[in-house]
């Protein structure tokens, strides 16, 4: 009995101690397979990767005058885990800060909700941007502070006052950034608005790295295996835009006092010269420790100067869609360019009337779109949809339009090279279907044919629908980047999309929109340098109405379309029309005459009263 006792405790004794074996063996395992948390500190106390951030790409303007450019900066970086017997005081007054901003920055530091990224191994940012007159100050004590670094970087700076709303703006990137790409870490920087977002892999290059040691006390020895490990950042790609920089400060100062937008494009390539939304800002006012406070003021600010009402304002194009209805009544066999109807003082029908200003009548097309008859269009889109030799009813007439609008570039996207494009709207069978139940003729929608009712397009959709007729039937997707250096632009940005209708219609509508100028609605856009055609819209609006024009020059070698568009400006004459034409002049002819220069200190000097409410 005591020999089987005895055995058993043998057997358990040996179990408890293979047991222990058992479990070291696999704890050692997970140590060196299964995690790297402690090769990751050892390496960390061992290495210091020191991160060298390339230099961002140069932005400049067509004729090659510099935008946007770097500038030398430093941020002070802390390893939480290595101070050691810190001089608080002497450590705050060496970076001019208060020992509450020092504790305040250490606190936002070391809490996770704030920063997930935090690891007391790793560096973290204690102070970005420090210019090279305050850090030489630092530098001369900076070995007294152990576990605090410099790290080179450089910021952007901006050479104009201009062209805010195209150029963007760089600040630091945000939790969703750092997740979304491992490319950066907590303190890095990302383009957030313009082309600085549309173009940020682009402009942002590649980081570097140094792997260097450090002795037991954190004192860097030198370079890891005599720099075989380390690489060399990458700058990023340059961009030379389209936009004309001249003609943008013109724009810009010709739109002061007012709310709008100005896009001008040339025709051929698609490239947009200038982009204008009023109000603008400063681009400088967000470089640097400003840049917080000045995005709240601006946020807070009724007339939304942040807002780029170029492609994000959705309007009424008014009567330079009328160009559009033309085109296709055209295309479709609806007129030709004699049909002629009648226009007494607008469009007429039972109960139902469209107004419009006095003029000759019976019109043919080319002088109703030089006088901008509403009644010719109004009785063109009245024929179109109720013509059910051609369409079965009037849902495939509307289908037949809005697939013509479509074509045009209206209703969807244009895809142009900037963030956060509106698409219009262009209403179809649908729309109208679901809004009437299904009862509804041409006379319930008239008011599409002249650019109201439920049509919205985009300051850029309207610049865009110049370009086109200038070409005669075809547009390049409009870009404000022309080239980048050592890489290509997307080939979406290199399409031709044509029209459904043919050139030789768009002769007609070039024709209408040359006779206007002459001695239309758009003669006060007629010099004698070079032959202007020419749409003015006055869009129908709650208060007073918008001033809208459209238009492009020369005649038969085009090299600017432009669309103005000045919210409550009243008829398209008042603002549209002479704004676009001093554009027009400064881009082809490279400056103003001094009979212009006059014509635009006016206008500069005149302003909308918008109040103070919402917009």
């Amino acid at each position: 009995m005591a020999n089987n006792t005895y055995e058993n405790r043998k057997f358990v004794v040996a179990g408890i101690a293979l047991s222990i074996v058992v479990i070291y063996i696999v704890r050692l395992a997970f140590l060196q397979l299964g995690t790297t948390d402690y090769k990751s500190n050892a390496d960390n106390n061992a290495f210091y990767n020191n991160i060298i951030f390339p230099s961002r790409g140069v932005l400049f303007d067509r004729n090659g005058e510099v935008l946007v450019y770097n500038q030398l900066a430093y941020d002070i970086m802390v390893v939480t885990r290595e101070i050691d017997n810190l001089d608080t005081l002497d450590f705050c007054k060496s970076l001019n800060i208060t020992k509450q901003e020092f504790i305040d920055r250490m606190n936002t530091i070391m809490d996770r909700s704030k920063n997930p990224g935090y690891s007391s191994y790793t560096q973290q940012l204690f102070i970005p941007q420090m210019s090279s007159k305050d850090f030489s100050v630092f530098q001369e004590k900076m070995y007294r502070f152990q576990g605090f670094y410099v790290r080179e970087r450089t910021i952007r700076r901006y050479a104009t006052d201009h062209g805010a709303h195209v150029l963007g703006d760089v600040a630091e990137v945000s939790p969703s950034d750092v997740e979304k790409d491992d490319y950066y870490s907590p303190g890095d920087y990302i383009g957030k608005q313009g082309v600085e977002r549309a173009y940020e892999k682009e402009l942002r290059g590649e980081k570097g790295i140094q792997v260097l040691l450090r002795d037991a006390r954190g004192r860097i020895q030198g370079h890891y295996k005599n720099g075989e490990l380390d690489r060399k950042p990458v700058p990023g790609k340059d961009l030379t835009l389209g936009i004309d920089m001249k003609v943008q400060a013109l724009g810009e100062r010709l739109m002061k006092g007012k709310m709008g937008s100005i896009v001008a494009i040339e025709p051929k390539t698609g490239e947009v010269l200038c982009m204008v939304s009023a109000p603008s800002y400063d681009p400088r006012e967000l470089e640097g420790k400003e840049r917080g406070k000045h995005m709240m003021e601006m946020g807070r600010d009724p007339m939304k100067p942040m807002l780029n009402r170029a492609i994000l304002g959705t309007y009424p194009p008014g009567s330079t869609f009328k160009t559009t209805q033309a085109l296709t009544f055209l295309q479709e066999g609806i007129i030709t360019d004699q049909t002629a109807f009648p226009c007494s003082h607008g469009f007429r029908f039972g109960a139902l009337k469209v107004g419009c200003h006095a003029h000759g009548s019976p019109l043919t097309l080319e002088p109703a779109i030089s006088t901008s008859c509403n009644g010719y269009f109004c009785w063109g889109l009245y024929y179109m949809f109720g013509n059910r030799r051609k369409y079965k009813n009037v849902q495939q007439a509307m289908t037949t339009w809005k697939d013509y609008m479509v074509s045009m570039g209206f209703g969807y996207k244009l895809g142009i090279d900037m963030p956060s494009e509106s698409r219009g709207m262009i209403p179809n069978a649908d729309y109208y279907d679901k809004y009437h139940k299904f009862s509804w003729s041409a006379l319930s929608v008239i008011s599409i044919s002249i650019g109201q009712g439920e049509v919205t397009l985009t300051p850029l959709q309207i610049a865009n629908l110049g370009a086109t007729i200038a070409n005669r039937g075809y547009y390049v997707t409009p870009h404000v980047v022309k080239k980048v250096k050592g890489g290509h632009l997307a080939d979406s940005l290199l399409v031709k999309h044509r029209t459904k209708v043919e050139p030789k219609y768009y002769e007609m509508v070039v024709n209408g929109m040359r006779r206007s100028v002459l001695g239309g609605t758009c003669h006060a856009a007629n010099n004698p340098w070079y032959e202007v055609c020419g749409k003015t819209g006055t869009a129908q609006n709650r208060g007073q109405d918008h001033s809208v024009f459209m238009g492009f020059a020369p005649k038969d070698d085009p090299k600017i379309a432009i669309a103005v568009y000045v919210e409550n400006g009243g008829w398209g004459a008042t603002y549209g029309v002479p704004i676009g034409a001093l554009l027009m002049e400064q881009y082809i002819m490279g400056k103003l005459s001094d009979e212009s220069e006059l014509k635009a200190q006016a206008i500069e000097n005149k302003t909308i009263n918008y109040g103070t409410r919402e917009r």
